[in-house]
């Protein structure tokens, strides 16, 4: 499975169209392989980000909200979203791969207001 993660810093971002760095990962039987690569693109476009998802073959994408509009291209491609994340990136990527990550997870070690939780 190949995960796309839209980030900010070390958490998921919280607008997938004002995004300008996402995270891809490949896993297989229950664990990364190979290395994540992080991307830094030119600018912040949610067109830009669904076009990426297509030609990279995601499987999956973790973001925070995302507008109806590209959510539902997402689904029409055939990529599953879980939006509404907020937390880690990293500890996002492993409940993608345990499958435990679920639509609107405020995950453990989550920035609110700017302070650990």
């Amino acid at each position: 499975m190949k995960i796309l993660i839209t980030i900010e810093r070390n958490e998921v971002s919280p607008r997938f169209d004002q995004t300008s760095e996402i995270l891809i990962t490949e896993t297989e039987g229950g664990k990364n392989s190979g290395k994540p690569r992080i991307i830094l693109l030119p600018g912040s476009s949610g067109e830009d980000i669904c076009s990426l998802a297509i030609k990279e073959n995601i499987s999956l994408v973790v973001c925070g909200a995302i507008e109806d509009t590209h959510y539902q291209y997402l689904k029409w491609k055939k990529i599953k979203v879980i939006d509404g994340v907020i937390g880690p990136y990293e500890i996002a990527v492993d409940f993608a791969i345990n499958n435990t990550l679920k639509p609107r997870n405020i995950l453990p070690g989550a920035s609110i207001y700017g302070e650990q939780s």
